[in-house]
């Protein structure tokens, strides 16, 4: 009976300090965790978890910053044991790189947000293509298109423009970059920063555009069924030549190097340089047309000689009269460019004064008395004192009369 009243005893007071309705003990859901219960549940529910401002998440081995500080637990986590969840980048994040540019994500992605493009864009400056202009907005894929497993996409891509820019270079009409036979270097005439509006560096062709070929389109130099055109001024101006008559180029046997006389400025006004040729046009020559002096379309055999072209002037002159007196036709002796008439003799040349006399004809009384001159043609009735006509103990000399006389 002993046995049987403590047996008794034992029941009846666990009965009594046990808590009516007690609750059974819970499993720890989230594994090694080891954290106060209150951190993320409260005593007003179990659910819905919110995580205390105090839990430190860089403890663990992962700072939430960024779009994983507003995170939900289960975004990261899948299971509610929290110490087994993985840490790196693409259990979370789905590679579209294919394992391409590797496994850390944090190279070319913040955790602000995944598609920031800061990170991106540094990156791409280290790669064999950094990005300029346009380059800079354009999205990866416009480069980069998605291609199936085990195809590069993003690795060993081509650099060349025209690797992406293919089908504006075989639509562009203006000029034409496929039948003309351009060059795929885009970058030669094109930028990135816009594809329109191109510019090309004609100076690097061998052939500065200058004057009013910088104010004409491609299309009329580059006439042909390609892109090349000849640097020589015939090329296009042929017509040009062949249809000039003031004077006419082509009759005269002109040569083609039209920068000889024409400026790229305009094809008319030209400015040949008369210096070239050996005779200098000075005076009244260079208000001369070409057709004066080059006759009959004359401009390879030309004399240079004055009587040349002043034959008639020479023939017509009478005071003195250069014919008759037989004056040597080395106009230039007494005549300049400045004009035919006012022209001035140095008598001193031929060692007779001028005496002050203002015409030739004061003295050179008939036309043909200008070769042989000395005093005693205006002086054999001059009278002296003594003598000169042959005194005796005198004896003179009729010809240097001006060695005892003033001129």
């Amino acid at each position: 009976m002993r046995p049987t009243r403590l047996v008794l005893s034992t029941l009846v007071a666990w009965l009594v300090c046990a808590p009516l309705g007690a609750q059974q003990t819970t499993r720890n859901p989230h594994g090694k965790l080891v954290e106060e219960c209150t951190v993320c549940h409260s005593s007003e529910g179990w659910v819905p978890a919110r995580v205390s401002p105090t839990f430190d998440h860089s403890k663990k081995g992962f700072i939430l910053a960024g779009a994983h500080a507003t995170a939900t637990c289960r975004s990261c986590h899948a299971s509610l044991d929290f110490h087994g969840a993985a840490r790196d980048c693409a259990s979370c994040h789905r590679d579209v790189h294919h394992g391409e540019l590797g496994a850390d994500c944090s190279r070319c992605h913040t955790p602000r947000s995944f598609i920031d493009r800061s990170n991106m864009a540094r990156a791409h400056q280290l790669t064999r293509f950094p990005l300029t202009g346009s380059h800079l907005t354009t999205d990866c894929e416009a480069c980069h298109p998605p291609t199936p497993q085990g195809r590069l996409s993003f690795v060993n891509v081509p650099t060349q423009c025209v690797e992406c820019h293919r089908p504006q270079f075989q639509a562009a009409k203006s000029p034409d970059h496929a039948s003309g036979g351009f060059p795929q270097d885009c970058s030669q005439c094109h930028a990135t920063t816009l594809w329109a509006n191109a510019r090309f560096n004609h100076d690097a062709a061998g052939f500065s555009l200058t004057g009013a070929h910088r104010a004409i389109t491609c299309a009329q130099c580059h006439t042909g069924p390609n892109a090349s055109a000849g640097t020589q001024c015939q090329s296009c101006h042929q017509q040009d030549y062949a249809g000039t008559t003031s004077p006419g180029h082509a009759a005269a046997g002109f040569p083609t190097t039209c920068q000889n006389c024409h400026s790229t400025t305009a094809w008319t006004g030209l400015a040949f340089n008369h210096d070239l040729t050996g005779y200098s046009l000075t005076g009244a020559h260079r208000a001369a047309s070409c057709a004066q002096c080059h006759v009959s379309n004359n401009y390879t055999t030309m004399s240079t000689t004055c009587v040349s072209c002043h034959q008639q002037d020479y023939n017509g002159t009478t005071n003195p009269g250069h014919v008759g007196a037989g004056f040597p036709t080395t106009c230039e002796t007494c005549h300049t460019t400045t004009g035919w008439t006012g022209a001035t003799f140095n008598h001193t040349w031929f060692r007779v004064p001028h005496h002050g006399v203002n015409a030739c004809s004061q003295c050179h009384t008939t036309s043909s008395n200008y070769a042989v001159f000395d005093c005693t043609t205006c002086h054999t009735k001059s009278r002296t004192d003594p003598d000169h006509r042959g005194v005796s103990g005198y004896v003179w000399n009729s010809t240097n009369c001006y060695a005892c006389h003033r001129r």
